[in-house]
């Protein structure tokens, strides 16, 4: 398996992925599945914004998971907070792909001069919440039935990871 930048020829394992997430877990909120045009529009605006979307490849040269992040908040006074997500395909998921695409996502956001990282994570979902805590980030909130999906409703929880450690939001990181 290897990570790189998406490209056009990756919509079709991209679709198929959030397609089954929507369909089958309660990674994504969303109840309705998408077409090929629509993750091609959302590649379209990552890139253009200038945010990464990476895919794991794996040895057959399909994609086994993708991750991105974006915008927290359209606001200005969130511009150096981002948040990301991260889905794997179902028959790949335990295998490290998470995990490897996680790593490669704090750099780039580490790269961009990003400071904080944020994950909206379904509170139920003990691996992803393990995944990142392993990876640094801490649990800062709980928001209790704000969602709902498959009849049932959905806490939130907020994990973040601090980037940098930066004293001055428009300034240069310190090094370490």
């Amino acid at each position: 398996m290897h990570i790189r930048d998406a490209r056009m020829g990756d919509i079709e394992g991209i679709t198929a992925i959030y397609n089954d997430a929507v369909s089958h877990t309660l990674a994504i909120w969303n109840e309705r599945t998408v077409d090929a045009a629509n993750r091609t529009a959302w590649l379209a605006d990552r890139q253009q914004a200038g945010y990464p979307v990476l895919v794991a490849i794996d040895a057959q040269q399909n994609v086994a998971g993708y991750a991105s992040f974006g915008d927290w908040r359209p606001f200005e006074g969130f511009r150096h907070t981002v948040e990301h997500s991260v889905y794997v395909r179902a028959d790949s998921r335990g295998a490290g792909i998470g995990k490897a695409l996680m790593e490669e996502l704090i750099v780039r956001a580490r790269g961009l001069g990003k400071h904080v990282m944020v994950a909206g994570i379904e509170a139920g979902n003990a691996a992803s919440i393990a995944l990142h805590k392993q990876l640094g980030f801490e649990e800062v909130g709980l928001m209790r039935q704000v969602g709902t999906k498959f009849g049932a409703w959905l806490d939130l929880a907020f994990l973040q990871l601090q980037l940098d450690a930066r004293s001055d939001p428009d300034g240069i990181a310190p090094p370490g």
